[in-house]
């Protein structure tokens, strides 16, 4: 199984002819979705989910599945799936089961949106949450940057996922210099392989480490 990392929170994932997109937003890069056959939305905010980008891939393959939360769902149309949390479905050939539910808090209850995190064959995309799921996660896609995330946070999570290796998300509001600091922390939790992924740049996660 194959990841390779475009813009902010999108993710690709591959294993032969199989492939699956995660957040295909407004910072990530269009042909993230050439030749997908399965697309999962966290949820609505821009970052994650480019709707001109999105219509356009379903248009070009009208075989193309899309699935995220109900609302989300009713209003991209035929051809969107809702799932809710703790749903387990088969997307791309991938299995996949719904986590979480709602996006985190930034202040006063705000954004106040669901959100669904996804784990696909070990592999946890939280979008903007840092909802523990109750599986065992052996590749967590971390965020690293947001309005409603501190560093703290983030290094909290990891260890409460612990899973075998983590990968930074949700980055595009960081400078070079800010990566460079939360890489420096992430790289000293123990038990936890950290790496980040250049833009673009894949990483085959059978094998040892996975490393890019």
């Amino acid at each position: 199984m194959r990841l390779t990392k475009y813009g902010h929170a999108c993710v690709r994932i591959e294993d032969g002819d199989r492939v699956l997109v995660i957040d295909p937003g407004t910072l990530s890069e269009a042909e993230a979705l050439s030749g997908a056959t399965a697309v999962l939305i966290t949820h609505e905010h821009a970052d994650h989910l480019d709707v001109g980008k999105l219509a356009a891939a379903r248009k070009d393959n009208p075989s193309l599945t899309v699935h995220t939360h109900p609302a989300l769902a009713a209003a991209l149309g035929d051809g969107a799936t809702a799932v809710a949390a703790g749903d387990a479905f088969t997307a791309a050939g991938f299995t996949v089961r719904a986590v979480g539910g709602e996006h985190a808090e930034i202040i006063d209850g705000l954004p106040g949106c669901p959100n669904l995190g996804f784990v696909v064959d070990g592999l946890y995309h939280p979008g903007d949450s840092l909802h523990v799921p109750a599986e065992p996660v052996d590749t967590l896609l971390v965020p690293a940057s947001g309005p409603w995330l501190k560093l703290r946070e983030a290094i909290e999570f990891v260890r409460a996922v612990r899973p075998a290796r983590a990968f930074p998300i949700h980055d595009a509001n960081l400078s070079a210099v800010g990566m460079d600091n939360f890489d420096g922390w992430l790289l000293e939790e123990h038990g936890t392989d950290y790496a980040r992924i250049p833009l673009g740049g894949s990483v085959d996660l059978e094998e040892p480490g996975g490393r890019p």
